[in-house]
């Protein structure tokens, strides 16, 4: 019973389909709790601790992606599988720049979503490998402090970053000019490397790069195929 405490929240309007996946999950030692919507949802959220949330995006009251930013708001960690019937690319992106970890379109192969269960869950629980000891970087007329997730710049602009926004900044810091592998940043912080993760990552590059225009010195490049590079140009 490996996974008899791993608690996962099912947020499905389909009670055939919800009650059928949470027994099978159930069936595999997950502890699952089931809604019936959005509303109902966010209720049992945050009366709980959950390893991870799958959420019905097409739902009455309160849809997935309005469910997940508030869950995001109260958890930035918790890993959140969306499960739905849109398959548009606009949809599947959405999601991610919500924060969703993965995104499986109906119907889906129930082997593979344990397959998915296991990985985010195996994942979360590792220890975070550190690079080394640095903290705090200085670049062109920013301060960034990975402790405190906190980047500033000399015009007064400052921003709280998300743990995963952290770690890639940090990444691209460490490889400061240098070229930093594609594959390296998706094992180091996604734990896994495939198309929805690197798809994720792409999205956090396109925050990165948001927060960064500040500066018209600092520019993240991408090196097609190989990965990202941070440079100061002069």
């Amino acid at each position: 019973m490996k996974n008899s405490n791993k608690k996962i929240l099912l947020v499905e309007d389909d009670p055939n389909f919800g009650n059928i996946l949470k027994e099978y999950l159930t069936l595999n030692d997950y502890k699952i709790t089931l809604a019936k919507n959005g509303i109902e949802g966010y209720e049992k959220f945050i009366n709980d601790d959950f390893e991870l949330c799958i959420l019905d995006i097409m739902m009455p009251y309160k849809d997935g992606f309005t469910l997940a930013k508030e869950i995001r708001q109260k958890n930035e960690l918790v890993p959140i599988f969306f499960l739905t019937a849109k398959h548009l690319k606009e949809d599947v992106l959405r999601g991610f720049k919500i924060g969703a970890d993965d995104y499986l379109t109906k119907p889906f192969d129930s082997e593979v979503l344990l397959a998915k269960i296991k990985v985010v869950l195996n994942r979360k629980s590792l220890p975070v490998e550190i690079d080394n000891e640095k903290f705090e970087f200085n670049f062109s007329e920013f301060n960034f402090n990975s402790k405190l997730r906190y980047l500033s710049h000399k015009n007064g602009s400052s921003y709280k970053l998300s743990p995963k926004e952290n770690q890639l900044l940090r990444l691209l810091l460490l490889h400061l000019n240098d070229l930093l592998p594609r594959g390296l940043a998706l094992n180091k912080i996604w734990r896994d490397d495939n198309y929805f993760t690197s798809r994720s990552m792409d999205v956090y590059i396109a925050k990165l790069r948001k927060y960064l225009s500040v500066d018209s010195k600092v520019k993240i490049l991408n090196i097609h195929g190989e990965g990202f590079r941070l440079v100061i140009q002069v």
